[in-house]
């Protein structure tokens, strides 16, 4: 049988269709370079065994296309975040300073911010206005007399200028829960005598303790605390009462503090 060669030339376009075609017989040799593209391939036809292992580099990711869905649980550590990312993984070996960081979730709206630990300070409140007063000159006080002592100085404490110097009282002026303490020291000169230390409220006692002598000619110190609830305009002073039998001088000494009167505003 005569073998008939047909030229490319008398095949019209088209003219060779699928059917025409032997099953696997165009290998990738008669293919142009470049000639397969994306309106070529069927939807979903290429699948994760027809790429190299290691073969999708990032530049092929659309922006915003890899989301929590496609990243597995626990797959984040630590190691991969920046050194400067908070993570918690190392102790800061200190004690916590104001300029240290903290994470804060802004009003529990989801967005984290930093905020320096200085802020602590204005969201707890501090326990002021507060005043420690201390006695450190000499003041003489009569026998069997509730006496206010005059010889009392602030040191180093005295936030807002609230203690009144001139009238030798506290007037801590901001309404609410306080602590108060007052401490006298005298000698006193008989067994069985006595010494009070007494804080006044607005002119009446509030608040005292008293000792009793064991001996004779000795040093003994009165002290008393307690909470009281304040308005704006309420004021604090310190009292001695004694019955030694005589004139006596209130024991002083600013770095000893024998004789002092403190308090300060609660939290809360």
């Amino acid at each position: 049988m005569a073998i008939i060669k047909v030229k490319t030339g008398g095949i019209t376009a088209d003219a060779i269709t699928d059917a025409l075609i032997a099953d696997d017989v165009v290998g990738t040799e008669h293919l142009t370079a470049n000639e397969v593209d994306t309106t070529a391939l069927g939807a979903d036809a290429v699948t994760g065994a027809q790429l190299a292992d290691n073969a999708v580099n990032s530049e092929h990711y659309t922006d915003g296309s890899v989301d929590t869905a496609h990243i597995a649980d626990a797959q984040i550590t630590t190691a991969k975040l920046s050194t400067a990312v908070f993570t918690g993984a190392t102790d800061i070996g200190a004690d916590l300073a104001d300029a240290d960081l903290f994470l804060v979730d802004d009003g529990a709206g989801g967005t984290l911010r930093k905020s320096a630990a200085s802020r602590l300070k204005t969201y707890v409140g501090y326990n002021t206005p507060r005043i420690l007063a201390v006695s450190n000159t000499s003041q003489t006080v009569s026998d069997n007399t509730s006496t206010k002592i005059t010889n009392l100085n602030t040191q180093p404490i005295n936030t807002g200028g609230t203690w009144d110097s001139s009238n030798h009282r506290w007037t801590p002026g901001v309404a609410g829960t306080y602590y108060l303490a007052g401490q006298t020291s005298i000698n006193l000169n008989n067994a069985g005598s006595y010494l009070q230390a007494m804080i006044y409220k607005n002119g009446s006692v509030a608040s005292y303790y008293q000792v009793v002598a064991e001996g004779t000619n000795a040093t003994y110190t009165s002290k008393t605390t307690f909470i009281d609830t304040a308005d704006t305009d309420d004021y604090y002073e310190l009292f001695i009462r004694h019955n030694s039998g005589g004139n006596s001088t209130v024991n002083y000494d600013s770095a000893a503090k024998y004789t002092h009167f403190f308090g300060y505003k609660l939290i809360g």
